[in-house]
């Protein structure tokens, strides 16, 4: 009597038999190179560079340390995200990276009772500044303008100032004005230009 094969046996002969024929180019896959991240080719990307690092923030007209940020690049350095931890309790995030397509950078911050929506560029003498609005929550929320001046200083430190338009006069006020001071002393190592 012949020996017959259970249909399983004959499916794992078959794709063996079909395993065994094809090409090696069919079975191996070659791992295909990345394309080049732009961030890392284009100088302009590192422009906000200078702001990266552990920090600890003190508030420039008493001294009082105000809180801590953390400014990570990510992604091959194409966002710097940053998150904020204030004295007083609260905190927020913001996301900020250079658009090739507008040729400007963007901050867009999130906190619980506002958010910030600016953008701008490095000025002739090496601050990054950047305009547009915050937007508050309580109350019914408004918007207005607001800019953000960082200015690298010479031992390391970094000046934050945030300006807030005044509705009724046009003036700028300030918002905050803190310095920024690398944490345990170390300035982080490619955080500056």
């Amino acid at each position: 009597m012949p020996h017959r094969l259970a249909p399983t046996a004959l499916a794992v002969l078959a794709l063996a038999g079909l395993s065994a024929s094809l090409p090696d180019s069919a079975t191996a896959q070659t791992p295909q190179t990345p394309p080049p991240v732009i961030c890392q080719q284009d100088a302009a990307y590192r422009q906000f560079d200078f702001w990266v690092g552990e920090w600890e923030v003190f508030g420039n007209q008493n001294g009082a340390l105000a809180g801590r940020n953390h400014i990570e690049a990510r992604h091959g350095g194409c966002v710097l995200v940053e998150r904020w931890e204030s004295n007083g309790g609260g905190g927020g995030m913001s996301m900020n990276y250079y658009d090739g397509t507008t040729g400007l950078w963007r901050q867009v911050w999130v906190s619980v009772n506002y958010n910030i929506d600016i953008q701008g560029g490095l000025d002739d003498q090496g601050r990054m500044v950047l305009e547009g609005e915050i937007h508050t929550y309580p109350g019914g929320g408004q918007s207005l303008p607001f800019r953000g001046t960082w200015t690298p200083q010479a031992d390391g430190n970094v000046r934050q100032l945030f300006e807030q338009q005044d509705p009724s006069t046009g003036a700028w006020q300030v918002w905050f004005d803190g310095r920024y001071e690398p944490r345990g002393g170390q300035v982080a190592s490619g955080a500056r230009p």
